[in-house]
């Protein structure tokens, strides 16, 4: 039997997907992507298999590629916390975790969202804190959305700050009835907050929440995202899937915990992955090589190709060889999506390179460059390799992201779910009833209170 005290538990999240290029939309057993049963069929089945919370993504403007629309990507759907919230009546146990952006929404109105969906779950609730720079996005809002780079994240923080602020002034300052007189005592203190971008002074009309703040996830990869992360997220949903790739990163981030007062075990690290899973190895590998042909059609692999190069390239064969032509400058081709790659020439030169040495079509040179981390296997397999990678400081767990919609988690938690819990690594039952006690997660106002990792 395997050594159960001294292994580092696994953290698992369910991804709600999208339509991208990760999701086989068009796969016959693909269901809806609006319908209230496919949030509950997903939130459900995570639920079963004991995870620690269901993470739904947001998208605020349809993407335009070349003018048109070319996918929907996470947009399209129901708002995040309508149907957070009405998750929260249809489970019991699981966190639920919405992405809403903080350069379009404003203080007050995020802490009463939040705080309303931590009272509703019972202490469930938790924030991922996405910016954006981009003026096409913020045509939607009244006032213009567009930020330069630099300041995005001026704003994040003081977005962040100011929440806390409005969340602390009913710390200890609990409603209490005179039924006498028929009033509230002691009044709700005064919130006084400035900066740069905000002047509030008022009362937050809501009681402490039961995790005091909702656990903060936050995605970014830049030096100060980094940075944002070590001082304020409780969670990195994080882009580092590969092992060498994962420790680096892991051993960053975590470095920086220190200078802000904070413990190594204060944040978890869960980057997105993919599984694909057989009876067999062959299988799985067989199985996985199929899925990633749907994922990336001969039309998304030139869509893809077409933001590199910046130009129309529908007259380019997918399964032919690049474009012998030079990239061009012509950042609007895609729009509303994140641009991580900043100079196209040497994302061009690089690919060059690779196709020539591994002979790659434009199809299959998307399709190696494209994929997220994904664990392929029998089941035993992806359990002991999903372990590793956490034994191994790459990870404290995984967001996972299913190909299918609603139903492409069940065969994980039927599977694999028993092979990790045999190996000692995962729990085998709920011990806590928030969020914070599911992640191990200190409580921000009472020191350890809370900490009941399981």
């Amino acid at each position: 039997m395997p050594d159960h005290r001294i292994r580092k538990q696994v953290h698992l999240a369910a991804h709600f997907p999208g339509v991208n290029h990760h999701t086989v939309w068009n796969d016959p057993g693909s269901g809806s992507q609006i319908d209230f049963d496919s949030f509950v069929h997903l939130a459900r089945t995570a639920e079963r298999g004991l995870f620690d919370f269901f993470f739904l993504a947001e998208g605020l403007r349809l993407r335009e590629h070349l003018g048109r629309i070319h996918d929907l990507d996470v947009v399209g759907r129901p708002d995040t916390f309508t149907v957070l919230n009405a998750l929260a009546a249809v489970t019991t146990h699981l966190g639920l975790a919405g992405t809403i952006n903080t350069t379009f929404n404003e203080p007050y109105e995020l802490a009463k969202q939040f705080g309303s969906l931590d009272h509703l779950s019972g202490g469930r609730a938790a924030w991922n804190a996405v910016t954006s720079s981009d003026a096409f996005t913020g045509e939607n809002f009244r006032r213009g959305g567009y930020l330069e780079h630099a300041k995005r994240y001026t704003r994040a923080n003081e977005v962040v700050d100011a929440t806390r602020a409005l969340w602390d002034s009913r710390a200890g300052h609990e409603l209490i009835v005179d039924r006498e007189r028929g009033v509230f005592t002691p009044p709700a203190p005064t919130v006084r907050f400035s900066s740069d971008q905000f002047d509030i002074e008022g009362q937050f009309v809501l009681p402490r929440s039961p995790q005091g703040y909702p656990v903060q996830i936050q995605a970014g990869d830049s030096d100060e995202g980094r940075e944002f992360a070590a001082a304020k997220a409780d969670v990195i949903f994080s882009a580092h899937g590969e092992l060498e790739d994962g420790q680096r990163f892991y051993t960053d981030v975590k470095d920086r915990l220190a200078k802000y007062g904070r413990n190594r075990d204060d944040l978890k690290i869960l980057p997105a992955a993919g599984f694909v899973l057989g009876d067999t190895p062959e299988e799985a590998a067989e199985h996985a090589n199929a899925i990633r042909h749907q994922q990336v059609s001969p039309q998304t692999a030139i869509a893809f190709l077409e933001q590199v190069w910046g130009r129309d390239l529908s007259g380019y064969d997918p399964d032919g060889p690049l474009p012998d032509i030079d990239p061009a400058e012509n950042a609007d081709i895609t729009r509303g999506r994140v641009r991580h790659a900043k100079d196209p020439r040497a994302v061009a030169a690089a690919w060059r390179a690779k196709a020539a040495a591994e002979r790659l079509s434009i199809r299959e040179l998307i399709i190696a460059t494209t994929a997220r981390q994904q664990f392929v296997g029998t089941p035993r397999q992806v359990a002991a390799e999903i372990d590793r990678y956490v034994q191994s400081d790459a990870a404290d767990g995984f967001v996972l992201v299913p190909h299918l919609t609603p139903t492409g988690l069940d065969e994980f938690v039927e599977k694999v779910i028993p092979e990790l819990q045999e190996l000692g690594s995962f729990r085998t039952e709920y011990t806590g009833t928030t969020l914070r006690d599911h992640l191990g997660l200190r409580h921000p106002h009472h020191g350890t209170e809370g900490v009941r990792a399981s």
